[in-house]
This record gives structure tokens, C-alpha cells and sequence, in this order.
């Protein structure tokens, strides 16, 4: 008989106290048709700048999770266990989409996302998962894997099993490199004007004064200052630490689309002093 698992992987962590209503079932339960094809095959790792979603320490139940800031060459043991209908097509803790098809998995404090190796210690079965969210938090349980990952390692009659997980880190592409394959922009909005003459100047003083990039994107009768546009995660955040140590409290980071190697925002300029 299939072992039915309740999982307590959460998908938003600002849901992840909420009682049911958010989801459709009350008990999580493999799909009772499956497709002839799943996407059993590993998941194939490269450098990811991490999310702007999902990576701050948080609190949950009166435990603190601490995310891990320097992860490389984590490697740990302990249970698995795995989430599947109940959770699909859901958003994870990073903003995506939970695919229970897919090789991906949760995790509580490996930083969003993260590729890592997982080996079922009862038959030495290997699979390779993309860690997009948030859990397991329940019973000292270590990852949920996807109903892919769990099928592909042998965990769904049990439910869980005894693994070990080994983080893969990509080396991050060359700059050349990296921002041909790029796919999204960052930028730390700065000032709000309505004289674009006014923000056009903003923009000139900034970039002289901290020797970044400014960037002016309008909308209507807006003109938006912003430092940018920044093509990795962890330079838009250096960004806005700068912003707000030069009196610039309000500034904060978005992410726009590249449509066609350049960002979808229309009547932009950019500035590059």
C-alpha cells in the first residue's frame, strides 16, 4: 500500500502558519494519473544568482533558521521525505511555480536556489535537484523532495528514507559569458520626479558620487532614478547598502525582464560615469 505523506514543506513562508484554505487538499497525495513522461532526468546545474525572495532568515513555530551564507562544500545526512498534488502549481518560497514533475526540492536554510546531489542510503540511488523552497519542519526531517525526485530515488512507497546531500556550486561564468546567457536586470530604484530635467541631473550627481551606473527609466510623467542596470544579484544589493548608507533610505531593488538583450523598460537612459 502507498505510504500518503502530509507534508509540511511550506510554499510562501508568509503562508506557512496560515490553516487550510490555501490549498485545495487537506492531506498531500501522489497524482492518481501520472504522465507516460515525467522529468526524471537530473536536474542540470549552473550558476544562479540567488532570489530576491526567500533568502532572509526567518522564524517559524519559535524556531529560528539562519540562512547559509557561505554554503559551499555543505554536505549533510538525514531524512528525506517528499510533497506532491497538494503543493502543485503553488508558489514556492522564491516566487516560482511549484512543478511536482520537476527534479526540484525544499530546504530549510540552503540559500534559494540551490543545486544539490541527494543519494538514498537504502539502495544508493542518486538524483541531482534544484532546492526552490522552504521545509521540510517536521519531525528533524532534512529535505522534501518533488514527487520526480522522489520517484526517481526510490522514496515514494516509503515516504521517506535516509539520505545524503552533497551541494554542487557552479563556478560563475565570465563576464562576457554570463551577460550574453543573462535573462534578467536589477536595479535599485533611488528617486521618483516629475521634471525630467530634475531627474536627469539626480542621475549625473549620483553616478559621479558613487561611480556606479544610473539608469532613468519613464513612465507617463514619472521619471525614475535608479542605479543599474546590474546583471548579478549580489551587486544590486552592494547597491542598495550604498544607497542607504548616503541617505538614501527608501531605495530598494527590482528586476525587470531582458526582452531581446535589453531590458523591457521603454523611454529608459542610461547613464554610465
Amino acid at each position: 500500500m502507498r505510504a500518503i505523506i502530509v507534508s509540511s514543506a511550506i510554499v510562501l513562508l508568509s503562508a506557512c502558519s496560515s490553516q487550510q484554505g490555501r490549498y485545495d487538499m487537506h492531506s498531500d497525495k501522489a497524482p492518481e494519473t501520472v504522465p507516460p513522461v515525467i522529468h526524471a532526468e537530473n536536474a542540470q546545474p549552473r550558476y544562479e544568482p540567488y532570489s530576491l525572495a526567500g533568502n532572509k532568515d526567518y522564524t517559524l513555530k519559535g524556531q529560528r533558521y539562519q540562512i547559509l551564507r557561505d554554503p559551499k562544500g555543505y554536505q549533510e545526512a538525514g531524512i528525506a521525505s517528499w510533497y506532491g498534488e497538494k503543493f502543485h502549481g503553488h508558489r514556492t518560497s522564491n516566487g516560482e511555480v511549484y512543478d511536482m514533475y520537476s527534479m526540484s526540492a525544499a530546504h530549510k536554510t540552503l540559500p534559494l536556489p540551490s543545486y544539490v546531489e541527494v543519494t538514498n542510503q537504502n539502495n544508493g540511488k542518486k538524483a541531482i535537484v534544484r532546492v526552490n523552497d522552504r521545509g521540510p519542519f517536521h519531525n528533524q526531517r532534512l529535505i522534501d523532495l518533488s514527487y520526480a525526485a522522489a520517484k526517481k530515488l526510490d522514496v515514494l512507497e516509503t515516504g521517506t528514507a535516509p539520505v545524503s546531500l552533497r551541494l554542487l556550486s557552479p563556478s560563475k561564468p565570465a563576464d562576457d559569458e554570463w551577460h550574453s546567457a543573462r535573462h534578467h536586470a536589477y536595479y535599485v530604484q533611488l528617486a521618483a520626479l516629475s521634471d525630467g530635467l530634475k531627474a536627469n541631473q539626480k542621475a549625473e550627481q549620483l553616478a559621479k558620487a558613487h561611480g556606479l551606473p544610473t539608469h532613468i527609466a519613464r513612465r507617463d510623467t514619472v521619471y525614475r532614478v535608479r542605479f543599474g542596470p546590474f546583471y548579478d544579484r549580489d551587486q544590486a544589493q552592494q547597491a542598495m547598502r550604498t544607497a542607504k548608507q548616503h541617505q538614501l533610505p527608501g531605495a530598494f531593488i527590482v528586476t525587470e525582464a531582458l526582452v531581446n538583450g535589453d531590458t523591457s523598460v521603454t523611454g529608459a537612459k542610461t547613464n554610465n560615469q
